[in-house]
């Protein structure tokens, strides 16, 4: 069996007996969804709270993804495992991974991960929500810590894969805000360069329509570390615009 317990986390997951996998299995939970049924098996994710803090905890029997690296499959968490801590080697904000483990039991594989909530956090949906009403300042500092965001995954030569509103999560810090990813299993290295930027960007500008062409303008800043006037940028919106023209007549 394949195990993983973060330190930070292994004194308060023990003291409660969490550490064990049949325990964890069994253990009765909510659920947050209904279950993925699909890829030969089904995967479900279910809440968990451990004294003050809270955790959310990914069960799946026979959910697998196949790739190059593994024809055969693997549980679908594995690689979202794998990806966390690749984020956290090269220092990308990202969800934090308390526990992983996978084995053979009785004719399936199982697979859990447990991640820390992100209960202090917002996603950018519910600030795109309430977008009108907020301060410029606000807006300001929102999409500058967006597209520092952004900066640093595609500096360490990532693409996220599903840069979506709803997958980047929003602490006020300050003046400002702290920014992190979750949803990490489509992330891949960054193969074409600018292109595969573009294409990462896109669909984060689509969803994100209560941005107006300044508020673009500074997440791109942001992104390119440029000033909002400056040519790359605007250069940058048009491919960004040619790309969502094509998706959008596909």
């Amino acid at each position: 069996m394949k195990l993983f317990i973060a330190p930070g986390d292994q004194p308060l997951l023990a003291s409660r007996g969490l550490t064990d996998f049949d325990t964890l299995w069994a253990l009765p939970l909510t659920a947050v969804d209904d279950a993925n049924v699909g890829r030969g098996g089904w995967s479900q994710v279910f809440r968990l709270d451990v004294g003050a803090q809270g955790f959310y905890l990914k069960r799946q029997a026979n959910y697998l993804i196949r790739s190059l690296r593994h024809p055969l499959g693997e549980p679908t968490v594995a690689r979202e495992f794998r990806n966390i801590r690749r984020y956290e080697a090269l220092a990308v904000p990202a969800l934090e991974a308390s526990y992983f483990a996978e084995r053979r039991q009785g004719g399936e594989w199982q697979a859990m991960l447990l991640t820390r909530a992100l209960d202090d956090w917002s996603e950018l949906g519910a600030w795109l929500a309430q977008w009108p009403v907020l301060t410029p300042a606000r807006r300001a500092a929102l999409v500058q810590a967006c597209g520092e965001l952004a900066r640093k995954l595609h500096c360490a030569g990532l693409v996220h894969g599903c840069f979506y509103p709803k997958h980047i999560f929003l602490r006020a810090e300050g003046d400002g805000f702290e920014a992190r990813l979750i949803d990490l299993e489509k992330t891949r290295s960054a193969w074409q360069g600018q292109r595969d930027r573009v294409r990462d960007l896109e669909p984060l500008l689509r969803r994100a329509s209560a941005w107006s062409e300044v508020d673009i303008r500074g997440f791109l800043a942001a992104y390119l570390q440029a000033a909002p006037t400056d040519t790359q940028i605007t250069a940058w919106m048009e491919q960004l615009l040619v790309r969502r023209r094509h998706k959008e007549t596909r």
